[in-house]
């Protein structure tokens, strides 16, 4: 099933006047840069910005722009520290600290691996590299050393920015290790605290920085910076297995993504976003997310963790208009909720996304925190699909939405790649004007991840409704084989979820030597709820009239689920848990 029309023409050459390379100042050849980060045909490029999805944009000159519009409107909030940069202050720090980077040897497409918690700080170091032409690689609080190694290896980076300490956990030990183990990173910059043995981040820029100070636009920072077609960062794959691989966004790509978004969102210069997940996930990035309401000339307000009694204040203080949240977190905001004494009827949207938000935990958001649910399916490759504000409650609890742009393709197909009917289940391809053609320097995984006319294979169970609404049934390895019987985790986990001391659940198989594989359902109680015996969860799931076969084998009540280095819980540590418990009656 196609959602866009258009001919798949694979034509491999750059499209006139530009190259086809990700990195501006990048003198290797524009096959070698091809091999690196593959990008759209001419074709595809020509049909998105004929289309105006790719509006020539880049992230510097957007903040430049806005910073002229309204220097004096907040842009970030930092209620940790107590800050308020406005938009001025934010482009002059971007330009101090640029010119610092450069003075050190930054260049247009170095790689900078940032992994930096919810601070200011945040925006002045990824909105200098974006003038820079540098591409920040978005590594998350939760990496260690295997991964930040890796990343900062595989990329070959110059620079590695730090908080000191994050959460009890000390970022400069750990920069000494990856150090140790990667001599070609040149330098360790530390954003927040005592700098060690590393330089701190505020000895970069070429001058000290006066928040108060008005910008002079003779000290401006003047770079040649990135063309719109080039690349702007590297971002993590949301995979379940093994190191991450590195996705590869341009601005105009990307930029696309935030202005369809904010059209979708609501998002204007009156909104305020609040960042409650790490911020260098695509999620809150760009869903609208931070980048998103800094398009529009709105504020974002940092929130140092996403737990209730940290962001009830902050939505009511900030008037906070919308956040988004994955899954469980959701669920835990709805809860505490009842109880809460703070005012949240600022709040007009929640936005969750990151995973499949089940039916019953979405039937719960509205009551719960009086604004409207707006579900997220997407993925950092590129496409995302949004329910509508105005769409009808069943469509809005039931789905997971439409795609952003009209030029979105999308297929479903069996496992022999044929296009389903509508209605049907099956994997999700897509293309698009914002989808990615390639993961970066990885051609083995790009040839299984991606079609031979650019669909990349998303590894997701859908089907289409007659609406045009897709509905995510799981992952291709959420589905358990029982006997021959197919039965997606999914919809047991859903009718988990309806029991009312049931706070999570997450389903997976388990290898059974008669039946191949059976259920185990991991379960999480909600905080106070009587204790529960497992026949009472397998009792709750018959009453509610399934057949026999999906109800679950075996029940384990857990006190948190295993996740991934991108935060996502882990199917497959869960899996491997499987089996080696007995049962429990």
């Amino acid at each position: 099933m196609t959602a866009a029309s258009g001919t798949a023409q694979d034509g491999r050459s750059g499209a006139a006047g530009e190259t086809r390379s990700g990195t501006a100042g990048d003198a290797r050849s524009g096959t070698e840069r091809e091999a690196q980060a593959p990008t759209w045909p001419q074709e595809f490029a020509e049909r998105y910005r004929a289309a105006g999805w790719w509006r020539g944009e880049t992230f510097g000159g957007v903040l430049r722009e806005r910073a002229a519009a309204h220097p004096d409107r907040i842009a970030v909030v930092d209620p940790a520290t107590d800050r308020r940069w406005t938009y001025g202050e934010l482009d002059a720090r971007a330009d101090r600290l640029a010119a610092g980077m450069v003075a050190r040897g930054i260049t247009a497409g170095d790689r900078v691996v940032v992994q930096l918690p919810n601070i200011a700080e945040f925006f002045e170091v990824v909105f200098a590299l974006f003038r820079i032409g540098a591409l920040p690689v978005f590594a998350l609080p939760a990496h260690r050393e295997t991964e930040i190694t890796y990343f900062c290896r595989f990329t070959e980076a110059a620079a590695y920015v730090i908080a000191a300490e994050h959460g009890g956990y000390d970022y400069r030990t750990l920069a000494a290790k990856v150090r140790a183990e990667v001599p070609a990173l040149r330098h360790v910059w530390v954003a927040q605290g005592e700098p060690g043995e590393f330089e701190a981040l505020a000895d970069v820029p070429t001058e000290a920085v006066d928040p108060a100070a008005p910008v002079d636009p003779a000290e401006r920072l003047d770079l040649a910076g990135p063309a719109p077609h080039d690349l702007a960062f590297l971002q993590l794959s949301g995979g379940s297995t093994g190191v991450p691989k590195l996705i590869p966004r341009t601005h105009d790509d990307y930029i696309y993504s935030l202005w369809g978004s904010n059209e979708l969102c609501g998002v204007d210069e009156n909104s305020v976003y609040l960042c409650a997940l790490p911020a260098a996930h695509n999620f809150p990035l760009s869903s609208p997310g931070t980048l998103g309401a800094l398009y529009a000339g709105a504020r974002v307000v940092l929130c140092p963790q996403p737990a209730p009694e940290t962001a009830f204040p902050l939505i009511e203080a900030e008037g906070v208009t919308l956040t988004g949240l994955v899954p469980p977190l959701a669920l835990l905001w709805t809860e505490a909720a009842a109880t809460t004494t703070h005012d949240l009827s600022s709040l007009d949207v929640l936005l969750v996304g990151g995973a499949k938000f089940s039916e019953e935990a979405a039937r719960r958001v509205r009551p719960a925190l009086g604004c409207t649910l707006q579900q997220v399916f997407g993925m950092a490759e590129g496409l995302v699909n949004y329910t509508r504000l105005d769409d009808p409650e069943e469509t809005i609890v039931s789905t997971q939405g439409r795609p952003i742009s009209p030029d979105d393709e999308i297929r479903v197909v069996d496992d022999e790649d044929n296009d389903l009917p509508v209605g049907a289940t099956g994997h999700l391809l897509t293309r698009g004007p914002y989808t990615i053609r390639g993961y970066w320097n990885a051609p083995e995984h790009n040839a299984r991840s991606f079609t031979a006319d650019g669909f990349y294979r998303t590894g997701d169970i859908v089907r289409l409704t007659p609406t045009g609404h897709l509905v995510v049934e799981g992952r291709a390895k959420d589905q358990i084989n029982r006997g021959g019987e197919k039965i997606a985790a999914e919809e047991i986990e859903n009718h988990l979820l309806a029991h009312p001391a049931v706070h999570d659940a997450n389903v997976v198989g388990e290898p059974d030597p008669y039946l191949g594989e059976r259920t185990c359902a991991y379960v999480i109680l909600k905080a106070g709820a009587e204790p529960l015996r497992p026949v009472a969860v397998k009792r709750f799931v018959r009453e509610r009239g399934l057949a026999a076969y999906k109800v679950p084998d075996r029940v384990e009540f857990v006190a948190a689920f295993p996740r991934t280095g991108v935060g996502k819980i882990s199917k497959k540590d869960l899996r491997t848990h499987a089996g080696t418990r007995p049962d429990t009656p």
